[in-house]
C-alpha cells in the first residue's frame, strides 16, 4: 500500500503534461502511485502519459472538479491524498515531502502548496498568484480558502467529506468549510511549490494588473522568473526535410551543415531527418541523425507544400512513442546558420509563451506589393525610421520552432507568433541550385571589386 496517491486531472494538457509527470518522479519522496484522471483529452496528453510509469488512467466522461477528484481518489489506496492540476509543475525535487511534513500533526486536515507565475503568464492571472500565493506559511483556522490545483488532504476525512460532486468549482472551499467547521486547520506550505500557467481569478483591469504585477516583479527581483529551467524537462526534436540527394557546398552537403547546427543545440534531444531517398538516409544516419523518416514520392511533388511533409513525419514520429514538446524545423538550403540562433529561438518560445518563433530581419527600407494590377505600398511611407512600426521579413526556412499540436494539423505558424531578429547578413542566404553553390565566391569577389573601387577613388 503507497503512503501518497498523487491525482492528476487532465484535459488537453499535452503542452505540459510531460513537465507536470517529470517533477513529479523527480521528487526525493518516492513511496507514492499515481492516478491519471482525463476528461476525453482529444489531444497527444495520453500518448505522453505513457511514456511514464503512471498507475492508472480513469476517464471521466462529464467533468466537474469534485467528481472527477472523488473518481480519482476512490481508485487509489495511500493514506495521504495529492490533488494537482496536469499543467502544474512541480519546482524542485522536495515539493511532495514539504507538503507531507505538515500532516505529522493530526489536527492538520489538509495543506496547499505555493503556485508561482511563469513569465508570460496573463498580467491578470499573475498579480493573482503573486498576491494569493506569498513566501510566508500560514495556519488557517477560520479561513476557508483552500486551492485543489496543489493540496494533499488526509484520506480518513475525504472519506468523512468527500468533496461535492454536483458544483462547477470552488470544490476546495467547500470541503476547506466542512473540515474546519469539525474542528481540524489547514495549513498553507509556500516550500510546496508548482509553476501555474494561469490565475485564480482570471480577470481584472489590465493596466492596472500590468502596474501591480510590475511592483511586486521589482520589489521581489528574479523571484517570478524561474520557468527557463523548464528547458531541460521539454523533449526538443529538431526535423530537417531532404528531397533526393543533398547538394554539395564545397566539399560538405548541406545535409551535413544542418546537421552540425542542430548537434550543437544545448536544447535539442532528438535529430530527425525526413527523406525519401535511400542515400540521403545512409548519409543522415552516418553524419549524426537520430532517427530518419522515409517518405514516398507522393510527398516530394513540387506542388506539395512542406506543412504537409512535418505533419506526415510527426505522425510516424509519435507511431514510434516519440512525442515532442517543441519542434525546430530546418530547411538545409540555409549553410550559414549562426551558431547559437537555434538555442536562442528555443529560449525565447519557452520565455515567453509563445506558439511559434521565426528568424527575420527588420525591413526599414519602403516594401510595395503588386496587387490587382496596380504596385501598392504596405509600409508606413515617408516617416522617418526611427518612427516607423517594424516591418519584418521572416525567413521560415532558415529556423522555425514552433509546437506540434500545429504540425499535426498541416500547419507550421501558431497564432501567438515571436519574430527573432537576425543582424548576420550572410545567415539568409541560400544554396538552391548551382548557380547558388557559387555564392561564397561570388561575395568574396564583389567584395574585392569594392576595396579596389575605394582604393582608386582615394589614390
Amino acid at each position: 500500500m503507497k503512503k501518497i496517491s498523487i491525482i492528476i486531472r487532465t484535459k488537453n494538457e499535452e503542452r505540459w503534461i510531460a513537465s507536470c509527470l517529470k517533477g513529479v518522479y523527480s521528487q526525493d519522496f518516492k513511496d507514492f502511485e499515481v492516478i491519471i484522471v482525463d476528461n476525453k483529452s482529444t489531444d497527444y496528453t495520453l500518448a505522453k502519459v505513457k511514456q511514464y510509469p503512471v498507475d492508472k488512467v480513469v476517464t471521466c466522461e462529464k467533468y466537474l472538479p469534485g467528481k472527477a477528484l472523488n473518481l480519482g481518489i476512490r481508485e487509489s489506496e495511500g493514506e495521504f491524498i495529492v490533488c494537482l492540476s496536469g499543467h502544474c509543475i512541480p519546482t524542485n525535487d522536495k515539493w511532495l515531502s514539504n507538503l507531507l511534513r505538515n500532516m505529522e500533526d493530526p489536527e492538520v486536515a489538509g495543506v496547499y502548496g505555493r503556485q508561482e507565475p511563469l513569465s508570460f503568464t496573463p498580467p491578470a492571472d499573475k498579480r493573482d498568484l503573486m498576491i494569493v500565493f506569498g513566501p510566508e506559511r500560514r495556519i488557517q483556522r477560520k479561513d476557508t480558502f483552500f486551492h485543489n490545483a496543489n493540496s494533499m488532504i488526509r484520506r480518513s476525512l475525504w472519506e468523512r467529506f468527500p468533496f461535492d460532486e454536483e458544483i462547477t468549482n470552488i470544490e476546495d472551499r467547500i470541503w476547506a468549510k466542512q473540515v474546519l467547521d469539525a474542528g481540524y486547520v489547514l495549513v498553507y506550505e509556500p516550500e510546496a511549490s508548482v509553476y501555474h500557467w494561469h490565475g485564480i481569478h482570471q480577470d481584472g483591469d489590465e493596466v492596472r494588473c500590468r502596474n501591480v504585477v510590475r511592483i511586486l516583479e521589482d520589489l521581489h527581483g528574479d523571484l517570478y522568473r524561474q520557468e527557463e529551467g523548464l528547458l531541460e524537462d521539454l523533449n526538443v526534436v529538431c526535423i530537417i526535410p531532404v528531397k533526393g540527394r543533398s547538394r554539395f557546398l564545397g566539399d560538405t552537403t548541406l545535409l551535413e551543415y544542418a546537421l552540425a547546427t542542430a548537434k550543437g543545440s544545448s536544447y535539442i534531444d532528438k535529430i530527425v531527418v525526413s527523406t525519401d531517398d535511400e542515400s540521403t538516409r545512409e548519409l543522415a544516419l552516418h553524419r549524426g541523425a537520430d532517427e530518419v523518416v522515409m517518405r514516398d514520392e507522393s510527398l516530394s511533388y513540387d506542388f506539395i507544400g512542406l506543412e504537409k511533409v512535418y505533419s506526415f513525419t510527426l505522425s510516424e514520429l509519435e507511431k514510434r512513442g516519440i512525442f515532442p514538446d517543441i519542434a525546430v524545423l530546418l530547411e538545409i538550403t540555409y549553410p550559414f546558420r549562426p551558431p547559437e540562433l537555434v538555442d536562442k529561438m528555443i529560449h525565447k518560445l519557452v520565455r515567453e509563451g509563445l506558439d511559434t518563433v521565426l528568424p527575420a530581419k527588420i525591413e526599414n527600407n519602403p516594401i510595395w506589393i503588386e496587387k490587382e494590377g496596380e504596385i501598392k505600398r504596405v509600409d508606413e511611407g515617408l516617416v522617418p525610421r526611427q518612427f516607423k512600426s517594424p516591418v519584418y521579413l521572416s525567413f521560415k526556412g532558415l529556423c522555425c520552432v514552433t509546437r506540434p499540436e500545429f504540425l499535426r494539423n498541416e500547419q507550421i505558424i501558431g497564432v501567438k507568433l515571436g519574430m527573432y531578429t537576425v543582424q548576420d547578413p550572410y545567415c539568409v542566404m541560400e544554396v538552391r541550385n548551382e548557380m547558388d553553390v557559387d555564392l561564397p565566391g561570388a561575395i568574396l569577389n564583389r567584395i574585392m571589386v569594392a576595396q579596389e573601387n575605394a582604393r582608386a577613388l582615394t589614390s
